[in-house]
């Protein structure tokens, strides 16, 4: 029985397991909605701008572990996709972009809503097709969800024309895959493996960075296992974040930029570093030339092209994360390393990450320790971009896997509230805290419309300082306090909130905090608070641009602190 395009792909996608889309309709995209009421095993979340729709198929993906996936219609519509396509690349996010096309005979004439889809989003999607055969529309699909979540994951986009869409063909789905060309490997070499266990038993102050690829291939029994076996320190950058329990004895918390002062040290200092699915972005590792001095390096990574690309790598592994552990755990030697965990707890003690600056007004770094403390750590954790951000990944203890869901690689303010869209349909169970930024807040503050459309009890907390803050920050260390377009001015957000309908309070002094986050607690729909902090609170710790590890900035001498936690 022939089929229309549409009906091929609502079909297709249910045969890859979707069962939630994210997207924004427009006149090339009329043919697949009309069809959408025929397959309601699809649900299709209506966001209000098409980067909300990316970013919410973004956390979806990231929550769930399956292919996020979102629509958007020709020209405009494609073009505001392009963001949260980056940020899904970036962060290796399973993600298939579905675009419309203006049909077939006007592509190339400058037709009304006419872009050149595929040209521009070529540099960031993992593959892209512009179907121009109903024919081959069936294979495309099978092979955009394989190339989106096998391998290092990434985002894939599909441009169908809209007479695509219209068109007949006879529809049989492929049983399997035809890409003789695409073979990830998987499974380390043997060889390279031998060298890496004998580089992690020899060492006399060996450290573990794991990155989101431990996320990825779920390899936290694996990682575990190696860190207790070998008694070696872990450490995590951003978006590997709760793959190793943060209150483990172990575990010395974030390096990098706005790491924790220990961990920065234990890698500076260290002799052997395991990294384990991270990039060696420079936001980990600071001054490349002073990373890691005295180490041996073994880099674990599925993907060929991130190994040795930014740091000198001794001892490098192609594969998966949680496959290459297995083997390498069987090689490994008990050992104690009595002197390093002395001078690690030294180090802890002696430069605490839970400082805070005592002051008359509220600060950030409270707020987010008192969310800790009343979710009891179970929330999943989402954030936009800026200093909340890195507050958010401090001061939250991070023991649950995949509990943290941030914009790590490309950095995108806005991220946070569309995210937590996403995760929260993907964790209907879990309790999703969006943890954002006033100036991030309001790139896509609109897709509060799509939370409360879609019933979703998200608890929304509102760092609010009147600023661009980790700019000002900058502004102010590094160029004399010039605040040039960074005050910021914005909405009084208990009224925007409640203009959708959504509970909403506005706290400013400390003993409001505890009282409110238990309030949103209680409330059964979303809730937003709005926490008025002190405006030129900074974070620190702080590693300054073009600094080594070693070389961190903490709070000036002198001033008095109390510990949040």
């Amino acid at each position: 029985m022939k089929k229309t395009g549409a009906q091929i792909m609502c079909e297709s996608m249910i045969k890859e397991g979707v069962e939630v889309l994210f997207g924004l309709p427009g006149g090339v995209l009329i043919p697949l909605y009309d069809a959408f009421p025929q397959y309601p095993q699809l649900h299709h979340v209506l966001a209000r701008h098409e980067q909300g729709a990316a970013h919410a198929a973004d956390g979806y993906a990231r929550a769930s572990g399956k292919v996020g996936v979102c629509i958007a219609t020709s020209g405009p519509g494609a073009t505001n996709l392009v963001t949260g396509i980056a940020n899904a690349s970036m962060d290796s996010v399973p993600m298939v972009a579905i675009t419309g096309q203006v049909a077939r005979p006007f592509i190339g004439k400058d037709a009304f809503q006419e872009v050149d889809t595929t040209g521009i989003t070529l540099p960031i999607t993992k593959h892209n097709y512009l179907v121009l055969e109903i024919g081959m529309l069936a294979e495309v699909v099978k092979e955009a969800f394989h190339l989106a979540r096998t391998g290092r994951p990434g985002p894939v986009l599909i441009d169908i024309p809209k007479d695509i869409f219209t068109d007949q063909a006879e529809y049989r789905y492929p049983e399997e895959v035809k890409l003789p060309g695409y073979k990830p490997t998987l499974e380390g070499h043997p060889v390279q493996v031998r060298k890496a266990a004998k580089v992690i038993n020899e060492a006399k102050r060996p450290v573990i960075i794991a990155g989101r690829g431990v996320v990825i291939s779920r390899a936290y029994v694996e990682l575990k296992e190696l860190a207790e076996a070998a008694q070696v320190p872990v450490v995590t950058t951003l978006l590997g974040a709760g793959c190793f329990p943060e209150s483990h004895v172990l575990s010395l918390g974030m390096l990098g930029m706005h790491g924790t002062a220990c961990a920065n040290m234990a890698v500076d200092g260290a002799d052997a570093i395991v990294a384990l699915g991270m990039r060696f972005d420079d936001r980990a590792t600071a001054r490349v030339s002073a990373f890691a001095p005295h180490a041996k390096v073994v880099h674990v990574d599925i993907d060929p092209a991130e190994v040795g690309k930014n740091v000198r790598v001794d001892v490098p592994i192609v594969g998966d994360v949680r496959l290459v552990l297995r083997e390498l755990n069987k090689l490994i030697k008990a050992t104690e390393h009595t002197e390093w965990m002395r001078q690690l707890e030294e180090w802890r003690r002696g430069r605490p990450l839970e400082a805070v600056e005592v002051g008359d007004g509220l600060l950030p770094q409270y707020v987010m320790s008192k969310i800790y403390e009343v979710t009891c750590g179970e929330a999943v954790v989402v954030t936009g971009v800026g200093q909340h951000q890195m507050w958010a990944a401090q001061h939250y203890c991070y023991d649950r896997p995949n509990s943290l869901i941030s914009s790590g690689g490309l950095g995108t303010m806005g991220f946070g509230l569309p995210a937590s869209i996403g995760a929260k349909i993907a964790c209907p169970e879990r309790v999703v805290w969006c943890m954002d930024g006033d100036g991030s807040f309001q790139m896509t503050m609109q897709e509060l419309g799509t939370m409360v459309q879609e019933g979703l009890a998200v608890k929304i907390a509102i760092i609010n300082n009147g600023y661009l803050g980790m700019v000002r920050q900058w502004q102010q260390l590094f160029y004399e306090k010039r605040y040039v377009a960074t005050p910021l001015s914005g909405p009084d957000f208990v009224k925007v909130a409640e203009a959708y309908g959504i509970p909403a309070v506005r706290v400013k002094r400390g003993e409001e905090v505890v009282p409110a986050i238990k309030r949103a607690m209680e409330e059964e729909g979303p809730f937003l608070i709005d926490f008025v902090v002190e405006p030129e609170e900074n974070v620190y710790p702080m590693v300054p641009p073009g600094a080594a590890l070693a070389e961190i900035m903490e709070k000036p001498k002198g001033m008095e602190v109390v510990e949040c936690r």
